[in-house]
């Protein structure tokens, strides 16, 4: 190779970096404001002026808004799920772990991330319009469902819990009380709906505790 060639080769590279880094930027400053606005009411007049990047920079990294849109969904569920298992990691127990699963969701009025739970949101916005969007929902949704359905019979084969436990109708019930109840929470400003939801469920993980 000559000296030329490699120096085209790192010169490339640094170029390829660069775009990655911006286009990551990008998406990091779209995705609370799609998640706040929802994706039909934001425009990339709204992400140009979050990163300050001309129309031209913006059409670099994304054909349209839609692709970007769903790059903000995506992040928007790393985000959230990362957050969540560093809380739930720290747990000792599955009954524990259940708890901070709880306790994460269970402030709808002040949630995880701006906006809200993506899961909600994006979810009630796509699933009759945006069938890509609604998949990478369903997908986040079932991916839930399946973490509290593998806590609950990790908790059954450590004997935390008792051997009859559905833990899979349990996931499904939980999950839908807690985006039920942030649901709630959202459009009445007050947690207080939400705190019975927790209570609740938390009786009924001590129920089926031994």
């Amino acid at each position: 190779m000559t000296n030329r060639s490699y120096i085209c080769r790192v010169k490339m590279k640094a170029i390829m970096a660069k775009g990655e880094e911006t286009r990551q930027f990008i998406i990091e400053k779209a995705a609370p404001i799609f998640n706040t606005k929802g994706i039909a009411a934001t425009s990339m007049s709204d992400i140009m002026e979050a990163t300050k990047l001309s129309k031209g920079s913006m059409y670099v990294h994304f054909e349209n808004k839609e692709v970007l849109a769903c790059a903000a969904v995506d992040h928007n569920m790393k985000i959230l799920t990362d957050k969540l298992m560093v809380e739930v990691y720290k747990s000792k127990t599955a009954k524990e772990e259940l708890f901070t699963y709880i306790d994460f969701f269970s402030n709808g009025v002040n949630p995880p991330l701006t906006g809200g739970c993506p899961l909600l949101n994006f979810g009630t916005e796509a699933d009759d319009t945006n069938p890509v969007v609604k998949e990478k929902i369903n997908k986040g949704c079932s991916a839930n469902q399946q973490l509290l359905a593998s806590i609950v019979n990790k908790g059954i084969a450590n004997g935390e819990f008792k051997p009859d436990w559905n833990a899979e109708e349990f996931s499904v019930v939980m999950f839908a009380m807690m985006e039920g109840g942030h649901l709630i929470s959202r459009v009445s400003g007050s947690n207080e709906k939400m705190q019975i939801i927790v209570k609740t469920l938390k009786k009924t993980i001590e129920e089926n505790s031994l």
